[in-house]
């Protein structure tokens, strides 16, 4: 990824986060660093190990989901909010390639209530898109009345 002028904030987590996407405290995980854009994009500069490849050289399709996953619910997250997936859409266009250089970004696209909208995008160092997304995210409250109701149903 070429040195870029932009001004981008970092987004800053907990020391002892073990999310697999971002979690600096998971050995095992992306390990992903994001940084905010002026304009409330979530981005991220990353080069993913071969170790999360399905094809020889180009990383797996559960992988693709899983960085933009992430990059949408980071683009909730630098709003305040946290939420979880509800529904997710991937456009996979061009393969990922593992070990090279890529680029995530992702918004907000709308909000109503809990509920919030995102997208996501994966781009190679020419700013072509190999991936993209869109997700419903469900906003997460302190004894959300939806949560408790999901939770009794499951019991």
């Amino acid at each position: 990824m070429e040195e870029t002028t932009e001004n981008l904030t970092p987004l800053s987590h907990m020391a002892q986060n073990r999310c697999f996407g971002c979690g600096q405290a998971n050995p095992n995980g992306l390990r992903l660093e994001f940084l905010l854009a002026p304009d409330g994009t979530a981005v991220s500069l990353a080069t993913v190990s071969d170790a999360f490849e399905g094809p020889h050289r180009y990383l797996h399709g559960g992988i693709i989901a899983t960085l933009l996953d992430e990059t949408m619910s980071k683009a909730l997250r630098a709003r305040g909010l946290t939420a979880m997936t509800r529904q997710m859409e991937v456009d996979y266009r061009l393969p990922v390639p593992s070990g090279t250089p890529i680029r995530m970004e992702g918004r907000v696209v709308r909000s109503e209530g809990i509920k919030h909208w995102a997208e996501a995008k994966i781009l190679n160092a020419k700013g072509i898109e190999l991936a993209t997304s869109k997700g419903l995210f469900i906003q997460v409250r302190a004894k959300s009345p939806v949560i408790a109701r999901e939770q009794s149903a499951r019991s």
